[in-house]
């Protein structure tokens, strides 16, 4: 086997860790009305839908800005702090989509070992070494998100073990 090859298995692989993850995001939130997206239920103040969102400016700024070295303008402000939004649902949703359909158009045409073209702001900037170590990033930010709405789904109507199915 030749390490173009080994390159593609890995591509692959990684790419379905994430495209899982994405599933597991949507499928948990999935059937919440727009008053449960908006509502926040833990002290800290964010809301599923704020979180959906953030996850679609991670997509963007890791695989867009970092990876590409460069991003589309955003109709809004990447400034969502304490992860709410004044979005609709439909919108946020259609971002988020819309996001990782450029996220995987990056990947599809990055090799794993490109160095980035853009940059992260210190302290991670130096860490950021290639398309994989933006994989395993995206990978693991978006596990934790869909962790945290795992929970939260719990809170506001006790349904659990939700996911792709």
């Amino acid at each position: 086997m030749t390490s173009v090859s080994t390159d593609v298995i890995e591509k692959q692989a990684l790419s379905a860790f994430l495209a899982a993850q994405r599933g597991v995001v949507l499928a948990v939130v999935e059937g919440l009305d727009a008053r449960a997206l908006t509502t926040a239920v833990l002290p800290s103040g964010w809301t599923p839908l704020g979180l959906v969102e953030h996850l679609g400016h991670a997509e963007r700024h890791w695989l867009q800005e970092v990876v590409a070295g460069a991003a589309e303008p955003l109709a809004w402000a990447d400034d969502h702090a304490p992860l709410t939004t004044p979005r609709p649902p439909e919108e946020v949703f259609a971002f988020y989509a819309d996001q990782c359909r450029r996220s995987d158009e990056v990947i599809a045409r990055t090799p794993l070992s490109a160095p980035p073209l853009g940059r992260h702001p210190d302290p991670l900037d130096g860490e950021v070494t290639d398309l994989r170590w933006v994989l395993l990033h995206m990978i693991e930010e978006t596990a934790r998100h869909a962790g945290h709405l795992d929970i939260v789904r719990e809170l506001i109507d006790g349904r659990t073990g939700l996911g792709p199915r």
